[in-house]
């Protein structure tokens, strides 16, 4: 197995351990020092790949994700994060991937699908980099694609108050409220000859902006702001 594959998988049983402890820590810090909430954890699957798609409103929305079930979760990662020992092992560990920066998206894609194919679940932000406020943005449609590519659900996430958490440019944690919302999965359709039309992809991309803005809503709703 070469390095990038290692990394890739990333299945050795301390790395699991590593991870659940870290999640541990996060999720206790999340429901006592923000009161977070989690609801809809029934719509993950408890077997198999998928493909988790929150809003993106601060950097705490990563860990925020594995939060959402006790199945590891991976992500995408600059490569350059990889250079040093213990932190290569470490962002492996905690489901992290390396992308080269700069490159084309055809890796990165590349990348998500063959962690999808491994039967691992996979947290992609349908928006891109964080954006602000209540709306949500034009998505990508990156995640879309990856999904009816690898032929897996995408299960939108909508993440209320983690702007006023730690919202862009903040250097500290404030003790605002979290509620997340678990929608239920969206299924894509299936291939023709391997091939996924664009239109398809299109519509599944419509679909999961039109669900991510009700959850959005809804959990900005119950962790007190005002509408939009």
């Amino acid at each position: 197995m070469s390095a990038v594959e290692s990394k890739l998988a990333g299945n050795d049983l301390g790395s699991r351990s590593f991870y659940q402890f870290i999640r541990f820590l996060v999720v206790s810090v999340c429901r006592t020092y923000c009161r977070m909430s989690v609801t809809g954890q029934a719509n993950i699957p408890t077997t198999g790949p998928f493909i988790l798609a929150p809003i993106h409103r601060s950097y705490i929305d990563t860990p925020i994700a594995s939060g959402c079930t006790r199945r590891r979760m991976r992500f995408m990662g600059k490569d350059s994060m990889w250079k040093r020992q213990p932190l290569n092992w470490m962002l492996s560990a905690l489901g992290a991937f390396p992308v080269t920066r700069g490159s084309a998206d055809r890796e990165a894609i590349l990348r998500s699908i063959q962690v999808l194919k491994s039967g691992e679940p996979l947290v992609l932000f349908p928006e891109g980099e964080r954006k602000s406020g209540p709306i949500v943005q034009p998505l990508l449609d990156g995640a879309a694609y990856v999904a009816c590519k690898a032929g897996v659900s995408i299960i939108p996430v909508g993440i209320g108050g983690s702007e006023r958490v730690m919202g862009k440019g903040a250097k500290f944690i404030y003790p605002k409220k979290l509620v997340v919302i678990i929608g239920k999965p969206i299924s894509v359709p299936d291939s023709v000859d391997g091939r996924m039309p664009r239109a398809a992809v299109k519509e599944v991309t419509a679909q999961l902006y039109e669900q991510l803005q009700k959850l959005f809503d809804e959990a900005q709703a119950k962790a007190g702001y005002p509408a939009k």
